[in-house]
């Protein structure tokens, strides 16, 4: 995909020693992007492609640690179907507890449970932020609060789950560079002012990572 490629680099806001690294590309209303992040336990590598509205078509992760290797496709069609394919090799054991299965559950698929879910939400990953923002225009005007749906893969198990999300803005301040989103998780408790630039980027993301260098 042509478009305008970004590199970005963020260091761990919870964790000084996470790395998340990302080259992200924006062509219309479209969004493609490669990335890394590693851990003192894990690395993890990704790629992630969307349609039209940037609505996700396709995320590949793959998880390298400690004894374990876990590998995830994960995909949504044009009728909003979601499916996933899985690999895992080694120990079930993460920090003396056991790791759920990667990918959906057999529960989950069957109930339908992400239906309504237009974006994956990777964990710890400040890219997956950018598909409702653009989608919204939160990074260019104010913006009542909005309900999401999300699918949303843990790290490291890579299992997925429904993710309900809350997305609210002010407006665009061309002189600090920046806008400000308001970001609520109920899936996990949380509610943060999360800083974007003018492409819908994270610049920095409270408890979850900052943004360090940026190219293009």
């Amino acid at each position: 995909m042509r478009g305008a490629v970004r590199q970005v680099e963020w260091v761990g806001d919870d964790d000084p020693e996470r790395l998340e690294a990302a080259t992200i590309t924006i062509a219309g209303d479209r969004l493609d992007a490669l990335g890394t992040s590693r851990t003192a336990d894990y690395v993890t590598s990704w790629s992630l492609e969307t349609g039209q509205g940037w609505v996700t078509s396709r995320l590949d992760v793959a998880v390298f640690g400690r004894g374990f290797t876990r590998r995830l496709a994960l995909a949504r069609d044009a009728r909003g179907r979601w499916t996933s394919d899985v690999a895992q090799n080694g120990t079930r054991r993460f920090h003396d507890e056991e790791l759920p299965d990667p990918g959906i559950s057999y529960a989950d698929a069957a109930s339908g449970a992400l239906d309504g879910a237009d974006d994956c939400d990777l964990a710890l990953c400040p890219v997956t932020n950018t598909m409702p923002i653009l989608r919204l225009g939160a990074h260019q005007r104010a913006v009542q609060e909005t309900a999401f749906v999300m699918a949303w893969v843990a790290l490291p198990s890579l299992a997925v789950v429904r993710s309900e999300q809350l997305y609210s803005s002010g407006p665009y301040d061309p002189e600090a560079g920046h806008a400000v989103v308001r970001y609520s998780s109920g899936s996990r408790d949380f509610t943060g002012d999360v800083t974007v630039d003018q492409d819908g980027v994270v610049i920095d993301y409270p408890q979850l990572a900052r943004r360090i260098r940026t190219r293009g």
